[in-house]
């Protein structure tokens, strides 16, 4: 689906609702992309053209220690219950205090849900994903951006964090599987069809 010179997000939350069922009764949407990339601000107002969709920030669900190992809580937390049609509850990761909780976060099976994060788009996550969301920014870009975000406070993190994300898309790679390629615009979102072309609607 493409429309120039922007793609109205409500076209294309028109087009994933009509996804058929990815995970139980929901169409499981990954945003995924380079770490500065805009996938947060582009979740956020998918989820609004949606109708106030939910998302699961992968944010909350990594860690420190865990940076990309965080499959198996995924699957037991979140998409397991949301698979037998049933509300999710998970702990949330607390970037500052180094630790989960201590409250949990519930996540409704809705008709769509969003999975915003770097790896969202994995390997083992895929069979279980409606679509794949590309934000479509090179690397050297979105890392300074991410960079210039979070400031001096975070260089450390940073200095850690590209080289463990590199490793992580040399072997599991996610826009090759890409349904779609979201591109920001100086006003809204391009969206383009991605590598994978088999997106079908219901």
């Amino acid at each position: 689906m493409t429309e120039h010179p922007h793609t109205p997000l409500p076209r294309l939350a028109d087009t994933l609702r009509r996804l058929p069922p990815s995970c139980g009764p929901v169409r499981l949407v990954a945003v995924d992309g380079h770490a500065g990339s805009g996938k947060s601000t582009f979740a956020r107002r998918l989820a609004e053209a949606l109708g106030g969709a939910p998302v699961l920030r992968l944010d909350d669900i990594a860690s420190h220690d865990q940076l990309f190992g965080w499959t198996d809580r995924l699957r037991r937390q979140v998409l397991d219950p949301l698979s037998r049609g049933e509300t999710a509850h998970y702990a949330t990761y607390d970037w500052h205090e180094r630790r989960f909780g201590p409250a949990d976060r519930s996540l409704p099976p809705a008709p769509v849900v969003i999975v915003e994060g770097v790896g969202a788009g994995r390997r083992a996550l895929r069979p279980q994903l409606a679509a794949v969301l590309w934000m479509d920014v090179a690397h050297e870009e979105a890392w300074q951006r991410g960079r210039d975000r979070d400031g001096a406070v975070q260089r450390d993190f940073w200095d850690g964090w590209e080289p463990e994300e590199l490793q992580h898309f040399t072997g599991d790679p996610s826009r090759p599987f890409a349904h779609l390629l979201v591109r920001q615009c100086p006003e809204g979102y391009e969206v383009l069809p991605g590598p994978n072309v088999t997106l079908t609607e219901a």
